[in-house]
């Protein structure tokens, strides 16, 4: 007798799509295992949709690592994804392809070279720092990621093992070795020059296979895929690679100083990378530049420079064997578009007000305050309102009459001027809130029941849950900065309150961090504090 059974609704199996199935509705706990197993189509389509918003590996300007290999070589490691690279007895054919002559070794025709597969450069330097320490000597060794550079575009270049006093090499193959993250090497120069103390015996996986790494256990397909690029590219392609890697760095160069707006600070020579500063950043600097460079995609990054040297800051671009002429001659496009767009911006914030605009007079500190409160009361609310298609309200235009005239006297506000004005406002979001429109309003809700009224603008709000579709963002600022704003607002008859008052507003503040409030510093760039305000209420949102 045949049995059958009906299939429950909720059977995986069933489902046309992993996007009709519960579990794309659900979150995935993130520091937990969960409770029960899913499909592995759900499990892939969740993770890879997670990866979807990692940045692109191929414009990532700042990594020296490999991010492209041939799809032929793709298989090969996938092919090698399970084989463990101690097991040299298992896979002697894997062991047998990691020797090369590229660093001039002196080795007779019948010697073996004498090194080790890493997991990286770093890998490869302690183990040669080690070997060197053993010997207690004070001896000379060559370390580089130009390792397989100078070879190919300076031959004649003496660092290598030609030189009598280099007893070791370590160098990245996953950076211009042109293999996926995961592989480096260090080349002794003779075996006399590695101590047998440090090298480890086994012997249990059925022959004796010495080592001497930091890591035991490690996939193979990193090494075929180095041996898979030595045999498939040689000399002649390696050459033409770092050639046209050369190339590409001049091209990105001189289409920077096209702009003249930047001092190329590396050299022509060695790593093909470009290295540079703004001529100018008094009014916008190298982390705004790198900032807005994201938002093409280019991933650019800026950093001060070591101690004596840190007042210096650069971009800098490396360019690798995947960035093209073309790609060169897009990123200048889009550092123009940027350059263009920070024109149009105000300057940067300053939180010591040491705020500049190139050739003109120098302002007093009443002066800059000034200037940063305009942006504040101008910019921030009406760029946001733009972002978000919506309207601006300042929470200034709500006060009554009676509230204006005590604070021209200087006189604070009390519990029963403050209660009606947020009930205002709270009424006014309320309506706002009920007809589907979303609102900006700028407000010094400083206390938490303050807040509190503002949310209960949603009918659906609890007192106390601070779950509401109000939500707050607040921008932090020094006092000074503040009283800046009070004063600028002032003296162009937009504010009534002076800013005699503002430290009693200040020893109003109160946050609770059970509020979720966004906070932003305000000190950054207009553009910078809008798209973070925009990225934080996207991401309360979607969760």
């Amino acid at each position: 007798m045949a049995l059958s059974k009906t299939a429950s609704e909720s059977d995986a199996s069933l489902h046309v799509s992993t996007f009709a199935s519960r579990y794309v509705r659900a979150s995935l706990p993130r520091f937990q295992m969960p409770d029960c197993a899913i499909p592995k189509e759900a499990a892939y389509q969740i993770i890879n949709d997670e990866l979807m918003l990692d940045g692109n590996p191929r414009l990532n300007l700042a990594s020296f690592v490999t991010t492209w290999m041939e799809p032929e070589c793709d298989k090969l490691i996938m092919a090698a994804i399970n084989k463990n690279y101690v097991d040299m007895d298992e896979y002697p054919v894997t062991t047998e392809l990691q020797a090369t002559r590229l660093f001039n070794a002196p080795l007779g025709e019948s010697e073996a070279a004498i090194g080790v597969g890493t997991v990286g450069s770093s890998e490869a330097i302690m183990l040669a720092g080690l070997a060197f320490k053993r010997k207690w000597q004070h001896k000379r060794k060559a370390e580089a990621s130009g390792g397989f550079i100078a070879p190919f575009l300076e031959p004649e270049l003496e660092w290598d093992f030609r030189l009598p006093l280099v007893k070791s090499i370590n160098v990245s193959g996953h950076k211009y070795g042109l293999v996926y993250p995961g592989i480096g090497w260090v080349i002794w120069r003779s075996k006399n020059d590695l101590p047998e103390d440090l090298i480890f015996h086994i012997n249990y996986l059925g022959a004796d296979q010495p080592t001497f790494t930091l890591n035991f256990s490690k996939g193979s397909s990193q090494v075929i895929a180095q041996y898979y690029q030595l045999i498939r590219l040689g000399f002649e392609g390696y050459k033409n690679i770092m050639e046209n890697c050369r190339e590409n760095m001049r091209v990105l160069k001189e289409g920077l100083e096209k702009t003249e707006r930047f001092n190329i600070i590396s050299k022509d020579t060695g790593v093909p990378l470009v290295a540079f500063s703004l001529k100018d950043n008094t009014r916008h600097n190298e982390f705004e530049v790198s900032d807005f460079l994201r938002r093409f995609g280019w991933i650019v990054p800026a950093y001060t420079m070591p101690p004596d040297a840190q007042h210096v800051t650069v971009l800098r671009v490396v360019i690798r064997e995947d960035f093209s002429r073309t790609l060169a001659e897009r990123l200048v496009a889009d550092i123009g578009k940027v350059l263009h767009e920070l024109d149009h911006l105000p300057g940067r914030l300053s939180g010591d007000l040491s705020v500049g605009v190139a050739a003109a007079p120098k302002k007093s500190a009443l002066e800059t305050q000034r200037e940063i409160t305009a942006v504040w009361r101008n910019t921030i609310g009406n760029m946001l309102a733009k972002v978000l298609n919506c309207s601006f309200l300042d929470a200034d235009d709500f006060h009554p009459i009676s509230n204006k005239e005590k604070m021209r006297q200087g006189i604070p506000l009390s519990e029963e001027d403050r209660i009606p004005w947020l009930e205002t406002q709270r009424d006014v979001l309320k309506k706002n809130l009920e007809a589907g429109k979303t609102v900006i309003l700028g407000c010094s809700a400083l206390q938490k029941h303050y807040r509190d009224i503002l949310r209960s603008a949603d009918a659906a709000y609890k007192h106390g849950s601070f779950e509401s579709s109000v939500q707050f963002v607040l921008l932090e600022a020094q006092a000074e900065v503040l009283a800046g704003r009070l004063e600028k607002r002032a003296a162009e008859g937009k504010h009534f309150m002076p800013a005699t008052l503002l430290q009693s507003q200040l020893d109003l503040l109160q946050i609770d961090d059970a509020e979720g409030i966004h906070k932003v510093d305000a000190t950054l760039n207009p553009q910078v504090i809008v798209s973070t305000i925009q990225a934080m209420l996207f991401s309360n949102t979607s969760h």
